[in-house]
């Protein structure tokens, strides 16, 4: 019997996720799955290109290796963009000409880097001008990493996560590197003023020079980047790199007469407006909210595959708590929900510890955790996600459940969770390793923890030194 077709636009985060998802519940073998992606690649973890900035092959951070699809029954159309859809006609055609049936469609079309619109960036035919670059992309980097050459001046146009990830990489090169933010505080969505001073004197201890409260108004240069202009002041510069936000890829949908607005409107089961086509990740916009984190995209993924392959068909995405805890230029961040009390009542508790260059934050309202801040030392995390994720009274003295995930009733202080992004536990791990996971590579397959954010993957190193047979202890 011949399976319905299942394509999905997209070959980022997301679609890695949702095949997992897919997979897990038979929904490889009840479709005839195909995936169209734009890069010649295998999905990888974008959170984690600075590894292939600073010269790494993008085989070290894939996800999904090519031979992954064809080993499983999916078929993989690399280096092809969908041009047009019809949903009447159930039809998508690719940039190389060719026509492709579906039965059902998921545009999982991920972002786009916003670059600003700034005097002197573009040539007559549009594109940047030499020296120029966006922090989105594989060939992004690597074309950073061709251009890149010590002693260089470089400006990086953003301060958030993937722009400080960008300085540290151009750093470890030689070069010399100038973060200019438009905001007063560095990672503004994830960390309040206080946080954001320890996080830049950190940055700074790198050697990364930090210009925030600073609009660039102009590209200096006539064929080539020489500078960037504040408007009244100039920084010299022989290469610019702009990773100042990022916006949902909707164009393809919205031609394709599908609702938008930010993103592409979907509802609880992530279905579009459209009948038969669905959408998921950085493309797609819930109840009014496009999400740009890992965390979000991954509970989406397993909601829409409980909907397509029927294993739960009221399956309902209801939004998500946002949390991150990343590693950021080497320095431990964490950050859920409110990041500074803005209600009558609320609780702000405060750990400053300056010798450490650690600053802890906790928000509290009705005795429960509605925000957290931790820079500097994220070694609380995973005990301040389970009780911002279930509302559990915190303890009289807040500062126990900065101490020790033992003070969390229920916390699990002595198993406590690794992987934030995939929820896995010590003991998980400790279990795996014991059964012939000895290796980073072995583990992370088995039990997913490290192929979220990355952040873990020390931890998860230092388990396999702890636990594996004393024979084969390697990373």
């Amino acid at each position: 019997m011949t399976r319905p077709a299942l394509a999905i636009i997209g070959n980022g985060m997301a679609t890695a996720r949702l095949l997992d998802e897919l997979a897990a519940r038979g929904g490889l073998t009840k479709f005839a799955v195909t995936v169209f992606g734009e890069e010649p690649h295998g999905a990888y973890n974008r959170i984690l290109l600075n590894r292939v900035l600073t010269g790494g092959a993008v085989d070290e951070i894939t996800l999904k290796p090519r031979a992954w699809y064809a080993e499983r029954g999916v078929q993989f159309v690399p280096g092809v963009a969908v041009t047009r859809l019809s949903h009447a006609a159930q039809r998508l055609w690719t940039s190389d000409g060719r026509e492709h049936f579906f039965d059902t469609a998921v545009f999982a079309t991920g972002s786009t880097a916003r670059v600003p619109d700034v005097e002197g960036l573009r040539r007559p035919d549009g594109t940047m001008k030499r020296g120029a670059f966006a922090y989105r992309t594989a060939a992004d980097v690597q074309q950073m990493r061709y251009h890149a050459r010590p002693g260089m001046r470089a400006a990086v146009v953003g301060g958030g996560l993937l722009g400080l990830e960008a300085a540290k990489g151009l750093t470890d090169l030689g070069l010399s590197v100038t973060v200019v933010h438009l905001f007063d505080v560095l990672m503004n969505r994830q960390v309040d003023a206080l946080g954001g001073q320890f996080l830049r004197r950190a940055i700074e201890r790198l050697g990364i020079t930090v210009r925030t409260s600073v609009s660039t108004k102009a590209v200096l240069g006539d064929k080539r980047v020489e500078g960037l202009s504040f408007g009244g002041e100039t920084l010299p510069a022989d290469m610019v790199v702009f990773s100042s936000g990022i916006k949902p890829r909707v164009d393809l949908a919205r031609e394709s007469d599908v609702p938008c607005n930010a993103g592409i409107l979907v509802d609880n089961q992530l279905r579009t407006q459209l009948t038969r086509l669905y959408a998921v990740g950085e493309c797609a916009e819930h109840d009014r909210t496009v999400y740009g984190t890992v965390q979000p995209i991954y509970e989406q993924c397993k909601v829409l595959a409980d909907v397509l392959t029927g294993a739960d068909p009221s399956a309902a995405y209801r939004g998500s708590k946002v949390y991150t805890k990343l590693k950021v230029a080497g320095v431990e961040v964490a950050s859920m929900g409110r990041i500074d009390a803005d209600r009558t009542g609320d609780e702000s508790v405060q750990v400053i510890e300056e010798a450490r260059g650690v600053y802890r934050k906790l928000v509290v309202r009705d005795n429960r955790l509605v925000g957290a801040v931790l820079v500097g030392d994220a070694s609380a995390a995973a005990g301040l996600v389970q009780l911002f994720d279930d509302g559990s009274p915190l303890p009289p003295n807040r500062l126990d459940v900065l101490a020790s995930g033992e003070a969390i009733p229920g916390g699990g202080g002595s198993d406590p969770e690794v992987c934030n992004c995939h929820h896995v536990r010590t003991s998980a791990l400790v279990g795996a390793i014991r059964s012939g996971c000895d290796t980073l590579p072995k583990l992370s397959d088995q039990t997913r923890a490290g192929t979220g954010c990355g952040s873990c993957r020390g931890q998860l190193a230092n388990l396999i030194l702890q636990n594996a047979p004393s024979t084969c202890r390697k990373e």
